[in-house]
C-alpha cells in the first residue's frame, strides 16, 4: 500500500518514504509511528495507542516519544511549532491532519531497489538503542520470604530505568516470564528484540544485604559491567529505594558508555549516535578539551535532527558548565545561549527531567536562585534518581549566602550515588561552601576528598589552595595552586571575580575570602 500526501509517498511494502524522487532516510520506529498516524488519521491517537503499536507496550520515556515524534515531523517537512501535518491535541494525543490518498503499489521495481529494501528490513529488525530487559533477580538467601524484596528490586529497577531519556524497557510482567528459567541471554535478546539485559542477585549475610548486578550485551552475550552493592540490613523498603537509585544512576552512565562505543564503530552515525558520543565526552571529565569535543558532537546531532531534545539539553549544559567551571572569562553570552536552547527543548518536551535540571543551573548562575531551586524540585519529581539536582540545590544555598546548608544537599546526592562520576564536583561544591562560612579545615578536607576522586579537575586544586592558604599552610597552598595551574594555565583570579552570579552580603564576604586565599597561594590575578 502507498499513502500519498502533498509531495510525499509512504510505501508500506518497501518501507520507504519519498518526497518526489528523493528517498528520505527514516529510522524504523519513525516510519512505524508515521504509518500508524496516517492509518488512524480519522481519530486522535493517544500516547498509549502509540506505545502499544510502535513499541509493543514497552515502557518508553516521554523524551523518547517526543524525539520520535519530532523525527516523524521532520521527515515530512513539519515541525512542532507549525504542526501542518501532525497536530498535537493537548492532553489527548496526536492526529495526522493532512489529506491522504491511498494507492496500491506499482509492481515495477527500480533497479537496485531490492538491496535498499533488504537493508531497511535489516535495520527494522535490529534492537532499538538503550533497549533493555531487567531479568528477575535471584534470591540467594536461605529465607524464601525475602522473595518479595528481590522481586520488588526488579520491578522498581524496571520503572526507574524507563526514566532514562531515550530508553526502551521491557515491561515487568514480560520479564518475569523468565523467572527461574535457565535461558541464554542471547536468546532472550532475540525474543524481546533488546540490546541489553540486566541480571542480578540478592543475598543476606548476617546483618548485611549484598546485591550483585551485571549488564550484558544481549546480542553477543559479553559482560559489559558488573558491580556489588553492600549495605547494613535495615528497613527493607528504604533499602530497596536506595539500592535501586544507586543501580539506576550507575547503569545510566554504563549504558551511555556502551552506546558511545557502538556509535564509534558506525560509519554513518545518526543524531542519537552523535548524542551518545557527546555524553561520553562529558563523562570523561570537566575539561575544556572534553567539553569542546562534546559540544561538537551535540552540534552535529542537531544538524542531523534539529529537534533532538536530548542533544539540545546537553548542548545547553555544556555552555553552562564552561562558565560554572571557570573555563571561560566572559560568562553571560554562554549562559544566554544555554537558556535559549534549553527553553526550546522544554517547549518540545515539557517533562524532560534533564532539561529542567539544566534550566535550574542557568537560573542559579544568572541570579534567579529561587526559580532555579523550583526547577531542581521539578526535575526530581520527574526523576527521583537525579542526584545532580540535589547538589545543585546545595549550590543555590551557597549563592544565597547559606553555605552552612550546602553540605546537607551534597550528602544527599552522595547518598543516592556515592561512586558517581560527578561526585568530585559535588565535593568541590561542599568545599567552596565551607570556605564561605570560614570553616577552612573542613573546606580543605572536602577538596582533598574530591581530589582523591578526580585529580584532573583544576577547580578542586584551587579551592584546596585557598583553604590551605587561609589556614596558614603556605607551602602546601602554593603546591596546590601550581597543580591547578598545570591543569588549567589560563585560570586567573580575574575569572573568579567576573563570574556573573551576585549574592547577598554573606556570599560577597565568602567570595572575598576565596579571592584572598587564591592570592596568598600565588594564583595570578590576570
Amino acid at each position: 500500500m502507498r499513502y500519498l500526501f502533498e509531495d510525499y509517498v509512504l510505501d508500506t511494502d518497501q518501507r520507504e518514504l519519498r518526497c518526489g524522487a528523493v528517498l528520505i532516510a527514516t529510522a524504523p520506529q519513525t516510519f512505524d509511528l508515521l504509518l500508524y498516524l496516517i492509518r488512524n488519521r480519522e481519530r486522535v491517537v493517544s500516547k498509549d495507542d502509540l506505545l502499544g503499536a510502535v513499541w509493543s507496550g514497552r515502557i518508553v520515556s516521554d523524551a523518547a516519544l517526543t524525539t520520535r515524534m519530532n523525527a516523524a515531523r521532520g521527515a515530512i517537512g513539519d515541525t512542532g511549532e507549525r504542526q501542518r501535518l501532525i497536530r498535537t491535541m493537548p492532553r489527548k494525543g496526536f492526529r495526522f491532519v493532512g489529506t491522504v490518498q491511498e494507492a496500491q503499489r506499482s509492481t515495477t521495481v527500480p533497479p537496485g531497489h531490492v538491496a535498499q529494501n533488504d537493508y531497511t528490513a535489516q535495520r527494522s529488525l535490529s534492537p532499538p538503542r538503550l533497549s533493555i530487559v531487567v531479568l528477575p533477580f535471584v534470591n540467594l538467601s536461605s529465607a524464601p520470604e525475602q522473595d518479595y524484596f528481590v522481586d520488588g528490586v526488579t520491578g522498581s529497577l524496571t520503572t526507574d530505568l524507563s526514566r532514562i531519556s531515550g530508553s526502551f524497557v521491557i515491561g515487568q510482567h514480560t520479564a518475569f516470564t523468565y523467572k527461574g528459567k535457565s535461558v541464554d541471554v542471547r536468546q532472550i535478546g532475540r525474543e524481546l528484540n533488546v540490546r541489553y539485559a540486566l541480571e542480578g542477585s540478592v543475598q543476606r549475610c548476617d546483618n548485611r544485604l549484598r546485591v550483585n548486578v551485571q549488564l550484558i550485551d544481549a546480542t553477543t552475550g559479553n559482560h559489559l559491567w558488573a558491580d556489588r552493592f553492600d549495605k547494613p540490613f535495615a528497613d527493607l523498603l528504604d533499602m530497596q529505594d536506595e539500592i535501586v537509585a544507586r543501580i539506576a544512576r550507575t547503569l545510566d552512565n554504563q549504558l551511555i558508555v556502551a552506546e558511545a562505543r557502538r556509535a564509534a564503530r558506525t560509519l554513518n552515525p545518526d543524531a542519537m549516535d552523535l548524542y551518545f558520543q557527546g555524553r561520553h565526552s562529558c563523562n570523561r571529565g570537566v575539561t575544556l578539551e572534553n567539553l569542546t569535543e562534546a559540544r561538537n558532537s551535540f552540534e552535529r546531532a542537531l544538524a542531523t535532527d534539529p529537534q533532538n531534545v536530548d542533544a539540545m539539553s546537553w548542548r545547553a549544559l555544556v555552555e553552562t558548565v564552561l562558565v560554572a567551571a571557570f573555563l571561560k572569562d566572559n560568562g553571560p553570552p554562554y549562559l544566554a545561549a544555554a537558556e535559549t536552547m534549553v527553553l526550546k527543548a522544554l517547549r518540545l518536551a515539557p517533562d524532560h527531567a534533564w532539561a529542567h535540571f539544566t534550566l535550574a543551573m542557568v537560573l542559579i548562575y544568572t541570579n534567579r536562585t529561587a526559580q532555579g531551586v523550583a526547577e531542581c524540585e521539578r526535575a526530581l519529581a520527574l526523576d527521583r534518581n537525579l542526584a545532580d539536582a540535589h547538589e545543585m540545590m546545595g549550590q543555590a544555598k551557597f549563592y544565597m549566602g547559606c553555605g552552612a546548608d550546602t553540605e546537607f544537599h551534597v550528602n544527599e546526592a552522595l547518598r543516592l550515588s556515592p561512586r558517581d562520576i560527578s561526585a568530585f564536583r559535588w565535593m568541590n561544591t561542599a568545599g567552596f561552601a565551607k570556605l564561605q562560612i570560614s570553616a577552612d579545615a573542613e573546606a580543605a578536607a572536602w577538596c582533598a576528598r574530591g581530589i582523591e576522586a578526580n585529580r584532573n579537575y583544576p577547580l578542586l586544586h584551587f579551592g584546596y589552595a585557598a583553604a590551605l592558604a587561609l589556614l596558614g599552610r603556605l607551602d602546601e597552598a602554593q603546591v596546590a595552586a601550581k597543580t591547578g595551574l598545570a591543569l588549567d594555565p589560563t585560570f586567573t583570579i580575574r575569572r573568579v571575580r567576573n563570574v556573573p552570579v551576585r549574592g547577598n552580603a554573606n556570599f560577597v564576604a565568602g567570595a572575598r575570602r576565596l579571592v584572598r586565599g587564591l592570592y596568598i597561594a600565588g594564583v595570578p590575578e590576570g
